[in-house]
């Protein structure tokens, strides 16, 4: 008989609802429960796409022995950590304060009833192996440690809150003037750990990091700096042509499980792909490489063709697994390929991606990389290389429709606001750079379910799946979906999506700022009352809510003339700022909010005929200009702000202002662009 699961709307709360363990979600009764009977809780915090949740699923919360260990012992809690980041946030610290090792999922926490941490882990097997007890005995050593040490542990809590509370960095703000210097240490600290022979930071499990390799764009684009962009370039390069990157379907996976970008864990996620499909966009602007060009092609065509929701929006992420075997519907067995092409086909298709070579994946199958460029496997072949470019169109085209056939990894087909916003900002910078409309129109239909569906009454919602939006918004839903509307802005000017980026600003400045210090919390003021309440500013797999808040508000006050958002972007700056000295490699959004403060944006706004100003937009988003917002505002667009309300006239007129300072009218396009091609100097 199915559990209290059965009634979420999480995919992943659903999986573990036949399980024969009596998982609660997090709600007050629960809680409620674990005081009443004074029960310890076990806290089990995953995700659908997590190879390693799904293991220990299946070895021990679908085993009755112990099921019934847990039942006994525990009130049992299972977590969704996309909709309940918050969560995951206090407890995955713990995890590192306690161990003094990074987390990870699935993660285990022991809990007192009133929520203080007494143990925490990741995955533990059901039988000892890996140097890890058994989840039944680990269960039971659990069980008699809070016995044992009940007074002990309650009595740690104001500690661990202490102890959380300064991981964020909530010392005084600074008084002190902002400069440049923390900009250049991350560069510096960006150039030292970079892999200068794979790409990337740092050693295996390699990730793709795009917002440090945003940063490295701009500090090129700022200062002229080779170095900077050689990086950007080697690593695009190297995940391109890598694992990481789906060789036949498009999109990228999570991670690279070692330094070369061969092997991936496979798990395609929403929020890796639209801040990289922006990214290769930008980079694009600068190299005009042909392989951007195919990769954000390609990727953009994945998002919309297996991620959009019949509504518009889009899900969340793909499985690593299919049929219980971790990456088995991405990897191909040699003979197979043969099998599926001609002769011809076959020598390109094996040369390209290099099956002449030892199997790349556990010793007998081949995930696709491309081992030579085409043009050295005409040279190899002995053909012409455009026949040998279409032969090789044709093998990949045969081979995705084959790989069509196979059983799919499962989709996590849940709407979180903070994901669908990246993936809206990267389309609609994508769409804007390439001039591809269907793309900005994908963009702002997602923008639209939004809009229509997770803002309820004034309240934003943090996901959405079957017709029902819930949980609060946390800092990220509000800080990405802003961010959103600005690029969303930029793509396609519409006054509505203008006002809805002021109607967050709002929300973001009434429901989330720390009114004493500055910065935002990761929760509301209304949220519910948890051990500890979040302030985080580093960034992680995605940008820090932090940042990007403060980047976007900045923006918002110049598109709106509006001081209290940028205000709002100081504070939050002067509320980090000792932190983002100590470790700036770590800040990389913040940083980018105060090399904007440091020189202001510059904004230009288009003023005219639709089409005579769409056609100036579309030949400036190919322009890489990183601290420059470009407002396409045709006649009749109304309602706008006084800063945008620039006189109608029969041509385009281009106003370019620095911060709030505005430079006379410009008439023709090439006056414009030789003037915003000017890097800002002394940052």
């Amino acid at each position: 008989m199915p559990n209290r699961l059965a009634q979420e709307t999480s995919p992943y709360l659903r999986q573990h609802a036949d399980n024969p363990v009596d998982w609660h979600a997090w709600t007050e009764e629960a809680l409620e429960r674990a005081r009443r009977e004074n029960k310890p809780i076990l806290l089990s915090v995953g995700y659908s796409a997590c190879h390693w949740c799904h293991v220990m699923a299946h070895e021990s919360f679908e085993d009755p022995d112990v099921a019934e260990v847990m039942n006994r012992l525990f009130v049992n809690i299972k977590v969704d950590r996309e909709e309940r980041p918050d969560l995951d946030h206090i407890y995955q610290l713990v995890h590192q304060m306690m161990t003094h090792r990074p987390g990870g999922w699935p993660l285990t926490v022991f809990l007192s009833p009133d929520q203080v941490p007494f143990f925490a882990g990741t995955y533990f097997p059901k039988e000892p192996r890996f140097n890890l007890p058994g989840f039944a005995e680990l269960c039971e050593r659990a069980a008699n440690a809070w016995q044992e040490h009940q007074g002990e542990i309650t009595g740690q809590r104001d500690k661990i809150v202490e102890a959380l509370a300064r991981s964020q960095g909530t010392e005084q703000p600074t008084d002190a003037g902002f400069t440049a210097e923390p900009i250049e240490q991350a560069l510096d600290g960006l150039k030292q750990s970079f892999d200068a022979r794979n790409g990337g930071f740092g050693a295996a499990p390699k990730f793709p990091h795009p917002i440090e390799l945003e940063l490295c764009l701009r500090r090129h684009a700022a200062s002229g700096d080779r170095e900077a962009l050689n990086m950007v370039s080697h690593t695009l390069d190297r995940m391109a042509l890598g694992g990481l990157f789906d060789q036949l379907g498009g999109g990228f996976a999570r991670y690279s499980v070692d330094a070369g970008w061969v092997i991936p864990h496979f798990e395609k996620m929403l929020y890796d792909n639209g801040p990289l499909l922006r990214l290769y966009a930008d980079a694009w602007c600068l190299t005009r490489s042909d392989l951007y060009l195919r990769v954000a092609h390609e990727t953009a065509g994945w998002m919309l063709r297996e991620m959009r929701s019949p509504e518009g929006a889009f899900y969340s992420s793909l499985d690593a697994d299919s049929e219980h075997e971790e990456g088995k519907f991405y990897v191909w067995d040699r003979d197979l390929i043969r099998g599926l092409l001609s002769a011809g086909e076959y020598a390109v298709a094996a040369l390209h991606y290099g099956l002449d070579a030892a199997p790349n994946f556990e010793g007998r199958h081949w995930h696709l990389n491309v081992a030579r460029p085409v043009e050295e496997v005409a040279a190899r072949l002995g053909r012409d290389p455009r026949e040998a470019a279409s032969q090789l169109a044709s093998a990949r085209q045969k081979l995705l429709a084959a790989r069509e056939h196979r059983v799919h990894p499962g989709r996590d087909d849940k709407v979180l606001t903070s994901w669908n916003a990246l993936a809206i900002a990267g389309l609609a910078r994508a769409g804007a750079v390439f001039d591809r409309p269907e793309w900005i129109a994908a963009a702002r239909t997602a923008f639209a379910f939004l809009h229509d569906h997770v803002w309820e009454d004034g309240i934003l919602r943090a996901t959405w799946k079957e017709g029902r939006a819930r949980h609060n918004a946390y800092l990220d839903d509000h800080a990405f979906l802003l961010a959103a509307a600005i690029e969303l802005a930029q793509a396609v000017f519409e006054p509505d999506v203008l006002a809805f980026a002021r109607t967050l600003g709002d929300a973001l400045l009434e429901r989330f700022e720390d009114r004493d210090a500055g910065g935002f919390y990761f929760t509301s003021h209304d949220h519910e009352r948890l051990i500890a309440r979040m302030k985080p500013f580093h960034d992680a797999a995605t940008p820090s809510g932090n940042g990007v808040a403060a980047h976007a508000l900045l923006r918002l006050s110049y598109l709106t003339g509006d001081a209290r958002y940028a205000q709002a972007s100081e504070r939050t700056l002067r509320a980090f700022w000792n932190g983002i000295c100590e470790v700036p490699g770590s800040s990389a959004s913040l940083l980018m909010a105060l090399e904007e403060s440091l020189v202001p944006t510059r904004t230009v706004i288009l003023r005219g005929p639709r089409q005579s100003v769409e056609d100036w937009r579309r030949k400036l988003a190919s322009v890489y200009l990183p601290t420059t917002l470009t407002m396409g505002v045709s006649n009749g667009a109304a309602p706008l702000p006084e800063v945008l309300a620039k006189p109608a006239s029969q041509q385009v007129n281009a106003w370019v202002c620095e911060g709030v300072t505005c430079l006379p009218p410009l008439s023709e396009f090439e006056q414009l662009t030789t003037l915003v091609s000017k890097t800002h100097e002394n940052v």
